[in-house]
C-alpha cells in the first residue's frame, strides 16, 4: 500500500473513527486494526504509545463465529499509569463476511470518576442546622412548608389550585406563620398570589364570610394589595382590589 493508494479499509471507515475521535475528545482513543496483519492500521488520540503498524495481538479472529454479535464491550482495560478504560470493539466484516478490520473504541474513565466523586460529595448528607439560631425564623418555616408541599406533590407553585393553597396554609396555621405580624405579604409572595386572594382563601380557610383579617397576623387588604390574583386558573374578581 502507498499514499497514493490508500487502504480502502481507511476511506471506509476512517472517518467514522475520526468523527467519534472527535466527539469524545481526548479521553477517547480510537483504533482501527488490520485483521489480517494483526496491526494497528490508525489511531486517533493514542494513550498507549502504539502507532501504526504495531502489532495488534487480537487473536484468532477468522475463529469467531459468523453468527455471534460483532460488537463486544463495553468491558474494562487497564493502562501502564493506572487509568482505567471502558473499551468497546466491533468486528468490521467485508463482502464475503470475513473480518476485514476491528474498530476499538477505549474511554478514559478517570473524568467520569472524578466527576462522580465531585457530584457525590456535594450530596453528601449535611448536618443538622442549629435550631436555636433559626428558631425565631418563622420564613424558615414557611418555606419549608411551602417548598415540602411543592417537592412531594410534584408541581410547581403557578401549578397549585385552590385546595392545594388551602392545605398549604392549614399547614403555616399549624407551624404558627400566619399568627406572626405582617406574614401574609411574605406568604402571599411566596405562593406567587396577591394579599387579596390570600386574605379569600384564609377566610375560606376559617369558615368565616368575605375577606376577614387572621386574627393576630399582618394588617387586612389596603392600599398596598394587589388588585388580582396571578393564579393563571383564576378568574380576575373585580372584587378583590382595594377600595378606591
Amino acid at each position: 500500500m502507498t499514499s497514493e493508494t490508500p487502504d480502502p479499509r481507511l476511506r471506509a471507515w476512517a472517518p467514522v473513527c475520526q468523527a467519534v475521535a472527535l466527539l469524545l475528545g481526548p479521553y477517547a482513543e480510537v483504533v482501527l486494526h488490520d485483521a489480517a496483519r494483526d496491526e494497528v492500521l490508525a489511531i486517533w488520540n493514542p494513550m498507549g504509545g502504539r502507532g501504526p503498524g504495531d502489532p495488534s495481538l487480537l487473536g484468532e479472529l477468522d475463529a469467531l463465529d459468523q453468527a455471534a454479535p460483532d460488537v463486544y464491550g463495553p468491558y474494562p482495560k487497564l493502562l501502564p499509569d493506572g487509568r482505567r478504560l471502558s473499551s468497546v470493539s466491533a468486528v468490521l466484516r467485508d463482502e464475503d463476511g470475513r473480518p476485514a478490520a476491528v474498530l476499538c473504541v477505549n474511554l478514559d474513565r478517570g473524568p467520569l470518576e472524578h466527576a462522580a466523586a465531585l457530584l457525590t460529595a456535594f450530596a453528601a448528607p449535611t448536618a443538622p442546622r442549629p435550631e436555636p439560631l433559626f428558631e425565631q425564623d418563622w420564613t424558615e418555616r414557611m418555606n419549608e412548608v411551602i417548598g415540602g408541599y411543592v417537592r412531594a406533590h410534584g408541581r410547581p407553585l403557578q401549578r397549585l389550585g385552590r385546595e392545594d393553597r388551602l392545605a398549604v396554609l392549614r399547614e403555616l396555621d399549624r407551624a404558627g406563620v400566619l399568627a406572626v405580624r405582617r406574614a401574609v405579604p411574605a406568604v402571599a409572595k411566596a405562593l406567587a398570589v396577591s394579599r387579596s386572594t390570600l386574605y379569600t382563601l384564609l377566610a375560606e380557610l376559617r369558615g368565616t364570610p368575605g375577606a376577614g383579617e387572621t386574627p393576630g397576623a399582618a394588617e387586612p387588604p389596603g392600599a398596598a394589595d394587589t388588585p388580582a390574583s396571578t393564579d393563571p386558573r383564576r378568574p380576575i374578581r373585580t372584587d378583590e382590589g382595594d377600595p378606591s
